[in-house]
């Protein structure tokens, strides 16, 4: 334990830095030069890529600040994607927010600004080791996320889900905290190995933990969006600005599997036959009422709100999983590599559907009702190619990234012996395939009613395609990134 070493710290330091600066900067440009805030945030995020991929390449595990902070091959590995989410989100987004005055004199480059300290708080999250961390990383990405979704000041619908989710989010952070003050209070300890130590050796209550466990893993789901604290996600995906949805969608994912890692596998592990059934009651919940309710709904954000819902059910069914491997670490490995490469695949295709929906919308219309898809292939055959594939991917059709992540997940719940809940994510994932193909009907089988040309600048246009092709690749040849999952894995629960 080195307390002075900052090294690793360098990717947040600089962002935080970098961010203030462009804030600075961006008060003195005119709206002609908003672009410069742009391309500023962009490079930042190139920085910190650079800085994270060189401690991913060393592979050591490093601690400061009194173990509270940790540079681990999981943390690198998730920081990556984050990165890449958030840039792909920035590309997709700059039409957009620009038509809806969202980047003004009267707003800045507020919206850049904010996705950037929302990162900020990502980072620290996927390298908590303490408690407090936790929580500090999860409020700065939470507050962050909260001014964005309010950003359209004179927008009815962007206010009234910043309201929600403001709401609905600070109920669920008292209860992570609440939770959090009771394991304090039963082990004395904020470090979670210390936590994990000091339970494992049943000197404590066990009730005190169980109840402490409970409001933990009620916040946790909060934050996935998982049944049955979901009520925010429909609401706040639908009146959010599409941009801002696509910010909430993607790389704060990540940072809840990390945070259920750090948490759940990693400090409360001897609790695990507690919370393993209360995941296990959430996965269910979680996939029936995602699916189900997502073929009642007309409009694609809140359909894709559903379908997130259920997309997490499945992810909580890796992280269940390792419980029953037991002292196998590389079955254990196995079904939390599957999660996570879950996590990740899940963000890949987000990212893409949702850039679609903007890459449709206009100054003044929003291309986010099942009706606005139609007869997309007679409009732009290589983006309605491009939706399909994502939605494919959604759906789990091989040979998509999605139909990979489905099956690594769905053997490692059959290796814990685990037979029916395999069955029922089968059955519900069935039920899903019938709104994701319903999509791709309208979009080859259905006559356009808009025949408006479809307009995007060069980045978003070769971003887009780029994002539809990895999901394919990726889905050809998983082998590399399950692998670098797995690896990750091992060597973080192995420090």
């Amino acid at each position: 334990m080195n307390n002075l070493n900052l090294a690793p710290l360098y990717p947040e330091i600089f962002l935080v830095v970098a961010t203030s600066v462009i804030l600075l900067i961006d008060m003195f440009l005119s709206d002609a030069r908003r672009n410069l805030t742009y391309l500023l945030s962009l490079g930042a995020l190139a920085v910190c890529a650079a800085l994270t991929l060189v401690d991913f390449n060393h592979g050591a595990t490093q601690y400061t600040f009194g173990n509270m902070f940790v540079s681990d091959p999981m943390s690198n590995l998730l920081k990556l994607f984050s990165y890449l989410a958030v840039g792909l989100t920035l590309i997709y987004s700059r039409q957009y927010t620009t038509d809806r005055n969202m980047v003004t004199v009267n707003t800045g480059g507020e919206f850049y600004v904010l996705a950037l300290f929302s990162l900020v708080g990502q980072m620290v999250m996927l390298s908590a080791n303490n408690f407090l961390i936790i929580y500090l990383g999860l409020e700065l990405m939470s507050l962050s996320l909260y001014a964005l979704v309010a950003l359209r000041r004179d927008h009815t619908a962007s206010t009234e889900a910043a309201m929600k989710y403001f709401i609905l989010g600070a109920l669920a952070s008292g209860f992570l905290l609440y939770g959090i003050s009771m394991l304090y209070g039963a082990t004395g300890s904020l470090d979670l190995a210390e936590v994990a130590r000091i339970t494992a050796s049943g000197t404590v209550n066990r009730m005190v933990l169980v109840f402490g466990v409970v409001f933990v893993v009620a916040g946790l789901a909060f934050k996935l969006g998982a049944a049955p604290f979901h009520m925010w996600v429909p609401d706040v995906y639908q009146g959010a600005p599409t941009s801002v949805t696509l910010l909430l969608g993607g790389a704060p994912k990540l940072a809840a599997f990390a945070i259920c890692m750090r948490l759940l596998v990693e400090g409360l592990w001897t609790l695990a036959v507690d919370w393993q059934q209360m995941l296990t009651v959430m996965a269910v919940v979680s996939m029936a009422i995602g699916n189900i309710t997502a073929i009642a709904q007309t409009n694609l954000k809140r359909m894709l709100a559903y379908s997130t819902i259920s997309q997490m059910g499945f992810m909580l069914l890796g992280l269940l999983s390792g419980v029953y491997a037991g002292s196998d670490a590389n079955a254990a490995a196995n079904a939390y590599s599957s999660s996570m490469f879950y996590a990740i695949t899940y963000v890949l295709t987000t990212l893409g559907t949702f850039g679609v929906i903007m890459l449709l919308s206009r100054a003044g219309f929003e291309a986010d009702n099942l009706d606005d898809f139609k007869g997309l292939n007679q409009r732009s055959p290589w983006f309605a190619a491009v939706m399909m594939v994502l939605l494919l991917s959604l759906a789990g059709v091989p040979p998509m990234m999605g139909f990979y992540a489905k099956l690594a997940v769905l053997q490692s719940v059959l290796g814990a012996g685990m037979l029916w809940l395999a069955i029922v994510a089968v059955l519900f994932s069935l039920v899903g395939a019938y709104y994701y193909l319903r999509i791709i009907k309208l979009m080859y089988f259905d006559d356009a009613t808009d025949n408006t040309r479809i307009v995007a600048n060069g980045d978003m246009r070769i971003a887009l395609s780029l994002n539809g092709v990895a999901v394919v690749v990726l889905g050809l040849l998983p082998g590399p990134l399950m692998a670098a999952c797995g690896a990750a894995i091992l060597r973080t629960l192995a420090s």
